[in-house]
C-alpha cells in the first residue's frame, strides 16, 4: 500500500521564528536582544505562550499579537501575519528550512511515499507568492491550508480533507506537528501521529520515518 508523509509547515519544515531572533533583528535593524520571548523554547518568560498552551488563545492570536508587537517596534503598524514573517524572513525563504525537513522529504519521496503539507496558516503567513519561491514545495502532491479552507487543525474535518487528496486511508499515513492538540487531532481520526520536539528536529524526523518503516525508531 502507498503510504504518505503529512507535515505541519512552520515549526517543522521551516525553522520557528524563536529560532531566528538574531535574523529577525537584523533584517528590521534591531539591536541585538530586543526580542526575548522564545515560546516552547523558554516557556516559564512567554507568558503569551503559556497562554495559547493553555487553550486560552488561539495559534493565530498568539502570532497576531507577535506581529503588532513587533510592528510597533520598527515605528509601523502591522496587521497581517505575513508582513512580520516576510519582513522577518527577506527573500530567501530556503535559509530558515530545516536540513533535517529536506533530507527526511527526500528519503520519503525516493521510497515511494506520497507527501503532504496540512497547515493552519501556510498562505496567512507566508503569503500567496512563497509556494513558488520555495522549490522543496514542489515536491509535494497535496497542499491543503486552512488559510483557504477556514478548517483549522484540531477539526476532523482538516485531516480528512488532507486524506481525501491524498485517496488514501488514514492507517498508511504518517501526520507530524509540533503542537500537541493537532497531533492529538490526527491520532482521533486515525492517523499515525509523531509530535514534533522543535529542539530535537533530527529526533523528531526519525521517528516519523521509523513509522513509514524508512528507519529504525518509531513512536507510532
Amino acid at each position: 500500500m502507498t503510504r504518505a508523509l503529512v507535515l505541519d509547515f512552520g515549526g517543522v519544515i521551516s525553522r520557528t521564528l524563536f529560532e531566528t531572533h538574531h535574523l529577525t533583528e537584523s533584517a528590521l535593524g534591531l539591536p541585538g536582544g530586543t526580542l526575548t520571548w522564545r515560546g516552547p523554547f523558554d516557556p516559564d518568560n512567554d507568558g503569551l505562550w503559556r497562554d495559547m498552551q493553555a487553550g486560552n488563545i488561539s495559534e493565530r492570536g498568539y502570532w497576531m499579537a507577535r506581529t503588532r508587537e513587533v510592528g510597533t517596534l520598527v515605528g509601523e503598524k502591522w496587521d497581517r501575519m505575513e508582513t512580520f514573517v516576510r519582513r522577518a524572513r527577506g527573500a530567501d525563504p530556503d535559509a530558515v528550512i530545516r536540513p533535517e525537513a529536506v533530507r527526511a522529504i527526500i528519503r520519503a519521496k525516493e521510497a515511494g511515499c506520497k507527501l503532504a503539507i496540512l497547515s493552519n496558516e501556510l498562505d496567512l503567513f507566508y503569503g500567496e507568492g512563497f509556494r513558488s519561491e520555495l522549490a522543496l514545495l514542489k515536491l509535494f502532491d497535496v497542499i491543503v491550508d486552512a488559510t483557504h479552507t477556514g478548517v483549522l487543525k484540531p477539526d476532523p474535518r482538516a485531516y480528512e480533507m488532507c486524506l481525501g487528496q491524498l485517496g488514501l486511508p488514514a492507517h498508511a499515513c504518517v501526520f507530524v506537528d509540533d503542537q500537541p492538540r493537532n497531533v492529538e487531532g490526527a491520532r482521533n481520526v486515525g492517523l499515525q501521529a509523531v509530535h514534533f520536539d522543535v529542539a530535537q528536529p533530527g529526533k523528531s524526523y526519525a521517528a516519523a520515518l521509523g513509522c513509514l518503516a524508512l528507519g529504525e525508531e518509531s513512536e507510532c
